[in-house]
């Protein structure tokens, strides 16, 4: 498991998708794009999505996602992603009395069970106590990470002219 914290906007794109049995239909997906505003969020799912489609396609919605930070599974096989509504446990020291805050968490995983699975062993290596309140499967087909992410996990380093 690898988590990332960020700033994450659910995009919808709607376009002519071939079927199974050939026809064309329009349809709308919901991707997943780390970025800045939701001017790059536009930018970055255009451009991601352009390697996928091969005719027009409209970014027909955007909004801020209501979760920071995302499980990616390493497995081939989790192919869907669950929003987990987590509820982090604190004793309030004035009133000793136990305080209750939610914190949302998109788990990549394949089904609910390995959902449940990714969340514990997660947070299983933190020092949080925490209650599992809710997980959903979501509707949304694939999250996309930003560019400098990708520049991070290159080798830039400087190359020498040997003399």
């Amino acid at each position: 498991m690898r988590s990332r914290t960020s700033n994450w906007f659910e995009t919808k794109i709607r376009y002519e998708k071939m079927m199974e049995d050939g026809r064309q239909k329009m349809t709308t997906e919901l991707y997943v794009v780390d970025a800045l505003s939701f001017t790059e969020a536009e930018s970055a799912i255009i451009e991601e999505m352009s390697a996928y489609i091969s005719g027009d396609f409209k970014v027909t919605g955007i909004a801020q996602a209501t979760y920071g930070e995302v499980f990616f599974s390493e497995n081939e096989a989790d192919d869907r992603f669950f929003k987990a509504k987590l509820q982090f446990i604190t004793i309030d020291e004035k009133t000793q009395k136990e305080k209750r805050s939610n914190v949302l968490y998109l788990v990549q995983a394949h089904s609910l069970q390995t959902a449940v699975k990714y969340v514990e062993e997660v947070m299983g290596g933190t020092m949080i106590d925490y209650a599992i309140a809710a997980i959903q499967e979501t509707s949304i087909m694939d999250v996309f990470e930003h560019n400098a992410v990708k520049k991070e996990e290159r080798n830039d380093q400087p190359e020498y002219e040997q003399q």
